[in-house]
């Protein structure tokens, strides 16, 4: 199928660009048709087809384009965003000479988002529905020899609703967006009459398999497709050649073959390798070639080469993933493929960026999500000995209502599936086929927002139907499905909804303790009571995460609840949800692997969170790649063989508190660490987690460094942050991850120093809003709108002296017996300042603020033990100045 792509400014060349691409042999020529287009959005008059139309004000462009772009980090969609859907028109003037004689003409193209109509000299020849595998079109009989060609190829991403034209085209749904146009490359290829198939799914029309591999033999099977389009009867011989990584024949054998005049053929040359040098992923991908050439007598009439990596692996229900015998834990990361201000139309340098900063993290497998994604990127995962699990997209929806799928649907999910599987066949990186994910989450979704009214999905016989043809396809690799909700406390596990995991043979389970419920060590849990439900399939976890922002901020990650598909989403909770989800991982021996969502910031319409619009911030990367947030370096101390030693929150310059807990990320055994060149101390680094607690800022700016030895070498990191005055006081938000800035100009920081008690739930009034503060008789009521309640303490690091408290209060409960009935006890380091006091009496009201003020001196801090009944304790902020 075809896919989205985005914009870029193109050479105002008329002429489509002659630029030859490597050619597999000289029997087949492959052009690149990168340059010359001209770009039109919208509709278009009938002529637009004809030789005639005038394009000469359309857009000039080069491929790979798209006219999308979207996703931005600010609060608003930026002024440049462009999320039209709708009809792309692309023209070309192609000069062509007549063609060889005997010769055919195909039209290549990557990747169209997401339906693709294609006319050449005012000829519709073909129509392809699919937004991410390649396609093919037999141009012969429609080109004008020695004449200018117009190519026209209409690109339509409508949104997928009844009645649209992509009603019947997956993806119907799901959280990400399908960029419109050629977002990858164009190219015509050149061929003789008798060929290796060019038109079988977009595949390379040779299979390679191995059937069995030993330490002393691989057995190798060829599978090759022939086509002969003449109109004569060809004797042929087919050569294969299996090729070492310096290019030097290791195995061969030829077989004759003979082909009617538009005859479709194939056959099975079988090949053998003594002693092969395994693929062994990361630790060494090393790759063969097969070559296989299609002859005339002497005259190599087509070629055709494809890698070959030799390798056994299973997945196992207890062992996990093993891989040429030996268990591997795989931990990896997914990956779409947008850029920012580039969309989905990147460059080959591009997918080598995202590959480095992958391998970089230490990640030893992929997962490419949602689709099918670029060759040239699952050929970087051959080359680097990721373990890959490559995905249909089947994702998010079946119908738009409780109807089972339509037929049409079925058969375009189908098409997509043999597309992905021919077309990736060969790839040895490639050890799972995912043919779905999350296919009922959107009727949930809809159910939800009516209330919970709506019947579950009917979901799954067309995922059975798909997993059955991906299994006829290739026997060799297991099936996935990727699973929302079973066994979660998510709202979106429904009642009476389908068992979709006991389909394919590998269980794959996205699930975000932590996140969007309950917390991240429920996973271990979760896990273990999954396996003893499906105890013959291997598990995996196919998504885990948090978003993070790069400017929100928090003191604490324990302070108050995330608005996990709102804002704030502070940089150092998506860390603690990572750290904490990665140790429930651990728990969990019979896991065969996990892929953290997400690697990259991703463009997304249906999102405004964190700091960003139009994006999903779970990723552990910026949108632009330049940017690593503090949990990618928490996976690269845990994974890669790098020495790391990472002091985190260096973004969050401007201190609330001039006392801090200092964290760095190791795979050093100990760390140490200076602040203003004064040694703090030496601590061990627990689960590659080094923690210097209660450290003393001065006021004004500080450099805070940190050292270790990793394997001999020495490492260094430092950060500089600034830090308020402690003589001024502290301003504790209570119950809130982020602080505010009072209107009299007072900041308070995030809530902090506390032991016990429970934060308030966010005041949510939409799908990502928080309602503003309902609170009255106040000047600031967002300092009431989250609270911590119960029984709690809060030790506040004050420097000695005679110090001012005011308690910020208020009633939450609108119940009148219930206001009535709280009472709070508040000890300053154990003597009573406030007994049996009732907020709603002394305010005249629930939802209305109180304060309360005492004097205290201290010696060694300030501790606060709050207590109370009918309900108990409750605090929204606390202020403690210098006694006047």
């Amino acid at each position: 199928m075809s896919g989205p792509c985005l914009a870029q400014a193109a050479p105002a060349n008329a002429a489509a660009s002659a630029r030859t691409l490597p050619a597999a042999s000289p029997a087949r020529s492959v052009t690149s048709l990168s340059d010359g287009w001209r770009f039109q959005f919208g509709d278009a008059a009938d002529s637009v087809t004809g030789a005639e139309f005038d394009d000469s004000q359309w857009q000039q462009v080069s491929l790979p384009h798209s006219w999308n772009r979207m996703g931005n980090y600010a609060p608003q969609r930026a002024p440049e965003t462009d999320v039209r859907q709708g009809k792309g028109w692309y023209r070309l003037r192609l000069d062509k000479p007549a063609l060889p004689k005997g010769k055919r003409a195909v039209l290549q193209f990557d990747g169209v988002g997401a339906i693709a109509d294609l006319w050449v000299n005012g000829q519709h020849v073909g129509q392809h529905k699919g937004a991410f595998s390649r396609f093919r079109f037999d141009i012969t009989d429609h080109l004008k020899p020695g004449e200018a060609n117009i190519i026209v190829v209409r690109a339509d991403n409508s949104k997928p609703e009844p009645g649209s034209s992509t009603e019947h085209v997956i993806p119907l749904g799901g959280d990400f967006f399908v960029h419109g146009g050629l977002y990858r490359g164009v190219s015509l290829i050149e061929v003789d009459a008798a060929s290796i198939d060019l038109m079988d799914h977009g595949g390379p029309g040779i299979y390679v398999s191995t059937p069995s591999v030993t330490p002393e033999k691989a057995e190798v099977a060829v599978l090759t497709r022939l086509r002969n389009s003449g109109n004569k009867p060809r004797k042929l011989a087919v050569v294969a050649r299996i090729g070492d990584a310096d290019g030097r024949t290791v195995a061969s054998a030829t077989a004759p073959v003979r082909l009617a005049a538009g005859q479709a053929s194939e056959l099975t040359t079988p090949l053998a390798l003594t002693n092969p040098r395994l693929w062994q992923g990361r630790a060494d991908p090393y790759l063969y070639s097969v070559t296989v050439e299609l002859r005339e007598g002497s005259r190599v009439i087509d070629s055709v080469t494809e890698p070959l990596g030799v390798r056994s692996f299973a997945w196992d229900a207890d062992k996990g993933f093993i891989l040429n015998g030996k268990p591997m834990r795989l931990h990896g990361a997914s990956r779409h493929q947008d850029w920012q201000d580039k969309g989905w139309a990147l460059s080959a340098e591009d997918h080598a960026t995202d590959m480095a900063i992958m391998a970089e993290m230490g990640v030893n497998t992929v997962r490419h999500a949602h689709y099918q994604h670029a060759q040239e990127w699952s050929d970087l995962a051959d080359r680097n000995g990721m373990v890959v699990k490559a995905e249909l997209p089947f994702v998010h929806q079946s119908a738009f209502d409780e109807s089972l799928p339509a037929p049409e649907l079925v058969a375009n999910a189908r098409a997509q599936l043999l597309e992905l599987i021919r077309q990736n066949y060969n790839h040895p990186s490639i050890m799972l086929w995912s043919v779905g994910n999350e296919i009922d989450i959107g009727a949930a979704i809809m159910a939800l927002m009516k209330g919970g009214k709506g019947a579950p999905a009917k979901s799954r016989d067309m995922l059975v139907e798909l997993n059955a043809l991906a299994k006829q396809e290739d026997p060799s690799r297991p099936t996935l499905y990727a699973d929302c909700c079973e066994g979660t406390p998510s709202p979106l596990a429904r009642p009476g909804a389908q068992v979709l995991n006991d389909v394919t043979d590998v269980v794959g389970l996205n699930r975000y303790f932590g996140w969007y419920y309950g917390q991240p060590q429920d996973l271990s849990r979760a896990l273990t009571s999954l396996h003893v439900r499906y105890p013959d399939r291997a598990m995996t976890v196919t998504e885990y995460g948090a978003g993070g922002a790069f400017t929100q901020h928090t003191d604490n990650p324990l302070g108050g609840p995330v608005n996990a598909n709102g804002r704030p989403h502070p940089e150092e909770f998506q860390a603690w949800v990572h750290e904490e989800n990665w140790k429930a991982l651990q728990k969990a021996p019979f896991l065969s692997a996990s892929w953290i969502w997400n690697m990259f910031d991703f463009a997304s319409t249906s999102r405004e969170e964190g700091e960003a619009y139009d994006l999903n911030d779970k990723g552990l990367v910026s949108y632009d790649r330049k940017t690593r947030k503090d949990a990618f370096y928490f996976y690269k101390a845990q994974w890669s063989e790098e020495p790391v030693l990472y002091l985190t929150g260096r973004r969050y310059v401007d201190r609330a508190y001039p006392v801090v807990d200092v964290r760095a990320y190791s795979n050093a055994p100990r760390a140490s660490l200076t602040v203003n060149g004064q040694a703090v101390g030496t601590v061990d680094c627990p689960d590659r987690i080094c923690v210097w607690p209660g450290v003393r800022l001065r006021a004004g700016d500080n450099r805070v460094a940190a050292s270790a030895e990793r394997d001999g070498k020495a490492l260094t990191d430092s950060v500089n942050w600034t830090a308020p005055d402690a003589a001024k006081g502290l301003h504790v938000r209570a119950g809130h991850l982020t602080g505010l800035t009072t209107s009299a100009g007072l900041r308070f920081g995030s809530d902090n120093f506390f032991t016990g008690g429970k934060a308030s739930e966010l005041r949510m009034g939409g799908r990502t809003k928080v309602a503003p503060s309902n609170v009255t008789g106040t000047s600031d009521p967002e300092l009431y709108a989250s609270y911590r309640h119960g029984a709690f303490t809060y030790d506040l690091p004050l420097p000695d002296g005679r110090w001012t408290v005011t308690l910020h209060m208020f009633e939450p409960e609108t119940d009148a017996a219930k206001a009535a009935a709280r009472s709070i006890t508040v000890l300053a380091n154990g003597k009573p300042v406030l007994s049996d006091f009732n907020p709603a009496s002394a305010a005249g009201g629930s939802l209305k603020a109180v304060t309360r003020s005492f004097a205290v001196t201290t010696r060694d801090g300030l501790k606060l033990d709050f207590s109370g009944g009918g309900g108990g304790a409750i605090v929204s902020a606390m202020s403690v100045v210098p006694a006047g």
